[in-house]
């Protein structure tokens, strides 16, 4: 013991490549700051793992709190604007509600008459996916070498779950549904007592930092309501781009495939592409298989007018994360909550950037998760609609 205190305490050549030329004596108060980072990196990485833990075991209850919250943030501002009219917090926080339902409905209605005028032409589609089928087997035979009877075995085997798949299939038909249920009425609860949630966070911390916190409560609302409101612009934008290109090429029930593409763009990178390659088995069972690559081709043209031109302007830059973070955190959300952690990944990612830069021991995260070379925040037209909205007030 005596010989291991001498070593720490007499000069060591090899020290001064460590602590540099100035230091001929260490001692272990220059190894204590060091192991302090490395237990508060260890927490931290604790707290993480066992976060996630938490939030995939408990998915059925807190997906549709944590869906809620977020879709709350994109009323606030319209409930605050009834309620500069004199109405009632309680009643204006359900008028929020009766929109939101409202513009729900009205897509479904929109889906449904697609759909009624759609299953018209079901039979023509089935003899004809029945045809693109048989094709596909005998390209399958002559390339594969699977024969005609070793494919009927396999899809034999598959179609023996049918009944469970159906079962499975209308339980979750009624968890969707119950849900949905919850999620109306927790958005309704979240905006009836948002303030008194927002007080309580203000008393969790000391009455020094209370300034900063409501910053950061403000800030982390404002990029979840800003990036929802952007991407509902985005999407009526791409119902009228989709919608005008799949009329031109001839697409059977275009409307109905345009509004298609334009809701599953609400899940990032995978929604657009699942929406495009439905709209190609659909051209495939109504015979276009000419139109196959005009589809592809309004699809790339979108893709690009959304990229350089729609999402600058009308979305901006409100989340600030560079994309392999926004990657990870759709792929991890997928994992923990599903669909919904995909649609929740990026919001919440906003959010967490936000904390991380507010506070000084989380800001390397922060400058992690953040754009390699951030830019300056450009006036969306979301934006500048708030600003016409504010001067209204």
């Amino acid at each position: 013991m005596r010989f291991g205190i001498q070593a720490i305490d007499h000069p060591v050549s090899g020290i001064k490549d460590i602590f540099g030329p100035d230091r001929k004596h260490f001692s272990l108060r220059d190894v204590i700051p060091a192991m302090e980072k490395l237990q508060q990196t260890v927490y931290l990485l604790l707290f993480f793992t066992l976060g996630f833990a938490g939030l995939y075991f408990s998915a059925p209850f807190m997906v549709p709190v944590v869906l809620a919250a977020v879709l709350s943030m994109l009323f606030i501002r319209l409930c605050n604007y009834f309620e500069s009219k004199n109405i009632n917090r309680a009643f204006a926080a359900l008028l929020c509600m009766f929109i939101f339902i409202a513009c729900i409905m009205l897509i479904l209605v929109l889906l449904s008459i697609q759909l009624s005028s759609l299953a018209e032409n079901i039979d023509e589609m089935k003899a004809r996916l029945f045809n693109l089928f048989s094709h596909i087997k005998h390209w399958i035979n002559d390339t594969l070498g699977v024969d005609a009877k070793q494919q009927k075995k396999i899809i034999d085997q598959q179609t023996n779950n049918t009944n469970g798949m159906l079962l499975s299939f209308a339980s979750g038909l009624m968890s969707i549904a119950v849900n949905a249920v919850l999620v109306l009425v927790y958005m309704y609860l979240f905006l009836l007592y948002r303030r008194h949630i927002k007080q309580f966070i203000l008393k969790l911390v000391a009455k020094k930092e209370k300034a900063d916190t409501d910053i950061v409560v403000h800030k982390a609302g404002k990029v979840s309501q800003k990036y929802l409101s952007g991407l509902a612009a985005m999407i009526g934008l791409l119902w009228v781009m989709y919608g005008i290109g799949f009329s031109l090429i001839g697409v059977e029930n275009a409307i109905f495939f345009a509004v298609l593409c334009g809701l599953l763009e609400i899940v990032p990178f995978v929604g657009n592409l699942t929406g495009t390659a439905i709209t190609v088995l659909a051209v495939l069972a109504q015979g276009g298989n000419e139109k196959v690559w005009w589809v592809l081709l309004t699809y790339f043209i979108v893709q690009f007018i959304q990229t350089y031109i729609l999402e600058p302007l009308v979305v901006g830059e409100q989340v600030n994360i560079n994309p392999l973070f926004t990657i990870m955190a759709i792929v991890l959300g997928e994992m923990v909550w599903g669909i919904a952690g995909m649609i929740l990944a990026i919001p919440l990612l906003g959010m967490v950037k936000i904390i991380c830069d507010h506070h000084p021991d989380l800001q390397p995260y922060g400058f992690l998760i953040g754009p390699e070379n951030p830019r300056k925040r450009r006036t969306t037209v979301v934006d500048y609609m708030g600003k016409l909205f504010k001067k209204e007030n």
